[in-house]
């Protein structure tokens, strides 16, 4: 009962921004009236990592709900008084949350800066296309963030914008990112360490959101295909036969479905094939309540990987053993 409370009490927070719930005190410039720095974030992964830059020393509130699908997610009109008072307001960008980006830009005070993570971290000849992303949809794969290497330049962006915020916390700041950084790297080994143990012939993914395609870049794995093509309907049934062909051909052994989107097509395919159809994957929904030690960027990562690596026959132990908690205070707001 106390984490549907907490869940429902976050969810309402969200609804009511303008009334004041949770809001940070503001004068009627919309300049904070604490002293402290102001970030608003969008989603669960970008706002536990701001959390673990900035720790304590600023006030983080997320925007997207945790388990909400990202990309069609459009802000209620009481969110734009949060976005009008907070000082950063960090987005992943690549064209994942334009709404929320709009609002952002129609309603941010003077001097407050917008920054696109994603955007910052890749060039435009790194972007990747495929089929839930295609080229000419003009929006590529925004999903950076299940790739470790690429959260460490979250994170050192992060430090960058609120060292130059708020200068008397910059050495704190870059502390955090230290000890971020370094856990990063530890996980990156125990990553690696754990998919040693699945034969590189069956890192193959089939997933129902094509949230991978970074990782499996740096990783040496392997993306079939995707479910969820590029206005989030369900595939054709000509897709789907393309598909159940390539998994036979390819001898892929799971298929991966998200327990935010339950997908009967993930499960046909499974059935026609006779392969395991494992539907617990998370997007953006962190696992455990928020304040939990699991509740982290970090934990969302290691509970999908230690579930592909199983579903694959693979020895997740060492991923299992890795340590998830934040290295700095999350007092972050995350919207349930």
């Amino acid at each position: 009962m106390v984490g549907k409370a907490r869940r429902l009490a976050a969810l309402v927070c969200v609804m009511v921004l303008a009334a004041g719930c949770s809001q940070p005190a503001g004068d009627e410039d919309g300049e904070s009236t604490s002293g402290r720095l102001q970030i608003a974030t969008t989603v669960a992964p970008i706002t536990s990592i701001v959390a673990n830059v900035v720790g304590d020393l600023a006030d983080v509130t997320g925007i997207v709900p945790e388990g909400t699908n990202s990309h069609t997610f459009d802000p209620s009109p009481g969110v734009a008084e949060l976005l009008s008072t907070a000082d950063l307001i960090f987005i992943n960008g690549l064209k994942l949350e334009e709404p929320t980006l709009a609002l952002a830009e129609d309603n941010q005070k003077d001097g407050a800066e917008i920054i696109e993570l994603g955007t910052l971290t890749i060039d435009e000849d790194e972007y990747v296309y495929d089929f839930s992303f295609p080229e000419d949809g003009g929006k590529p794969n925004p999903h950076l963030w299940t790739d470790p290497t690429l959260v460490r330049n979250y994170a050192e962006i992060v430090r960058d914008e609120v060292s130059a915020a708020d200068p008397d916390n910059a050495g704190a700041y870059s502390d955090n990112f230290d000890a971020f950084s370094a856990r990063i790297e530890e996980f990156d080994r125990v990553m690696r360490t754990s998919f040693d143990t699945v034969p590189r012939e069956d890192r193959k993914l089939l997933t129902y959101h094509d949230a991978y395609a970074y990782f499996a870049q740096t990783y040496d794995w392997t993306v079939v295909g995707a479910i969820q093509v590029s206005d989030f309907e369900d595939p054709t049934p000509r897709e789907v036969a393309d598909l159940i062909d390539q998994v036979r051909n390819e001898n892929v052994k799971a298929v991966f479905g998200s327990e935010v989107f339950p997908s009967p097509v993930l499960e046909q395919i499974g059935r026609e094939t006779g392969i395991r159809y494992v539907d617990v994957l998370r997007d953006d929904d962190l696992p455990g309540e928020p304040g939990d030690p699991e509740h982290s960027w970090m934990g969302l990562m290691r509970f999908n990987y230690v579930t592909m690596v199983e579903s694959l026959g693979g020895d997740a132990a060492a991923l299992k053993a890795f340590d998830v908690s934040d290295v700095a205070p999350d007092e972050a707001e995350y919207p349930q």
